[in-house]
């Protein structure tokens, strides 16, 4: 049988302290450690700079969800557990009666899946970080774990190291941070289902599964993104989740390095964790005081691959330009998803969109990458003008989305000086002229371009140095 069963019953020594209620001794978790296993003391971590740095990245969620391809990543809940019509009536139209979610396992051959060409692709979408899926909520792992011994990406299916092959192809052929997503719980995994039936007072599947499986993906992967996701509705505590981040932060390979996101538990989403993702497609709308990320896809309505989706039903470039200008304006970073198919491959129009962002980071990334925000995040009178800063260099960048049809520019935030300011359009070379205005702001003047001239096609930048 290949649905996920609970692990081998000889346990290794960790995974029996565990069942036992006993956390094992690390050197460092004690008094002298930098970082307690409480939110006080956890949150109170300084964030990585390489991550605010970073302000763009690619998700990318791939699993067994793959295979049907249809409607939504969450197909094995909406089809067995929700029961919705369409779910329902996709498995009589296409499968036999007796078909059941593990016989997809097989079917999830990656036979075409190139780690090295991944690798050039995300490369090439400007992105400085990666996250793949290393296990969803179908609890499918996609490296050999031995804590899911019948169900993982070497034992069934593909048989091979997913998150191992991409892991060295991404170090080894681009400047990427590796990262990986993880889902804490299970569906159907009759662990967590036992556990969730005494109000999660029991705690069999973190002890079991979940735990183990976090501290040998660390280990063997040494992920510099560990993103959370799925708490199943059980608290932090259930999951003993700040004991684990101790160690994340304190002991284990990647401590000074990794980041972590907010979904360790119900109830720690924007309020505990190394940065804030609040919900998913989350824009605050306003300057947040702690960092952020935007975790988003390109597809409107689904995280996974699905072979039914329509060409209107993914985003535009110019609508992910203004994804990405807008959430990094506001202080945070871009994730934005693509699905790839059953077959390893990324599609036509996930590769299109990820060559496109990265034609305009070419041009545009100096006004992204590296960046602080402003005090203002958006002109107030002019529409689509985004403000990023690099406060060392007295440097403010004007991002605009839309290109005026008189040639002119109004800015009513930045103060320019005469003398002082110069004004600079990337990927144009000359300075251009520009008049103050009263009581406030300043006025550009574009230069007249050809449609082939332009330094880029859906947005531009302008580089405004000394203004206050």
């Amino acid at each position: 049988m290949r649905c996920p069963l609970p692990p081998r019953l000889a346990l290794p020594g960790l995974l029996l302290l565990l069942l036992l209620g006993l956390r094992p001794a690390r050197p460092g978790t004690g008094a002298a450690a930098r970082f307690q296993p409480t939110w006080e003391s956890l949150d109170a971590r300084p964030l990585p700079e390489w991550y605010d740095r970073a302000k763009f990245g690619v998700f990318i969620h791939w699993g067994v969800f793959s295979v049907p391809s249809f409607g939504s990543e969450w197909f094995w809940w909406y089809w067995q557990n929700q029961k919705i019509p369409k779910y329902v009536n996709f498995m009589k139209d296409n499968y036999p009666p007796d078909f059941k979610y593990e016989d997809f396992g097989p079917l999830f051959t990656a036979k075409f899946f190139n780690a090295s060409q991944w690798a050039d692709i995300l490369q090439a979408s400007g992105a400085k970080y990666i996250v793949l899926t290393s296990k969803h909520h179908e609890g499918f792992p996609l490296w050999g774990s031995e804590y899911s011994w019948n169900w993982n990406a070497v034992d069934e299916g593909p048989k091979r190291d997913i998150v191992k092959e991409l892991e060295v192809a991404v170090r080894n052929r681009t400047n990427l941070h590796f990262g990986l997503y993880y889902s804490l719980f299970e569906w159907f995994h009759p662990l967590f289902l036992e556990d969730k039936s005494s109000s999660f007072q029991k705690q069999k599947f973190p002890a079991a599964k979940m735990l183990p499986e976090l501290y040998e993906l660390v280990n063997k992967y040494q992920p510099e993104v560990l993103w959370a996701d799925g708490d199943g509705g059980a608290p932090a505590s259930y999951w003993n989740s700040t004991d684990f981040l101790a160690w994340l932060y304190n002991e284990s390979p990647v401590r000074d390095t990794v980041v972590t996101n907010d979904r360790w538990g119900d109830g720690c989403i924007c309020k505990h964790g190394g940065y804030y993702t609040c919900a998913d497609r989350y824009h605050p709308g306003h300057l947040l005081l702690h960092k952020w990320e935007n975790c988003m896809t390109i597809d409107k309505f689904s995280w996974g691959y699905r072979r039914e989706a329509g060409i209107t039903d993914y985003l535009t470039i110019e609508e992910l330009v203004k994804q990405l200008v807008e959430t990094v304006a506001y202080g945070g970073n871009l994730l934005m998803n693509i699905g790839p198919t059953v077959d390893g491959t990324i599609s036509a129009i996930f590769e299109e969109r990820l060559r496109q962002m990265g034609t305009w980071l070419k041009v545009n990334g100096e006004a992204i990458y590296e960046t602080q925000t402003w005090r203002f995040q958006n002109d107030t009178v002019t529409p689509n003008v985004w403000y990023t800063s690099k406060s060392k260099e007295k440097l403010v960048y004007a991002i605009f989305l839309k290109w005026p049809i008189s040639g002119q520019l109004v800015l009513t935030q930045p103060n320019a000086t005469a003398g002082e300011t110069e004004v600079k359009l990337l990927g144009h070379g000359q300075p251009l002229s520009w008049t103050s205005l009263k009581p406030n702001g300043m006025m550009v003047q574009l230069p007249q371009l050809s449609i082939h001239q332009m330094p880029s096609s859906w947005g531009w930048a302008l580089k405004l140095t000394n203004v206050i």
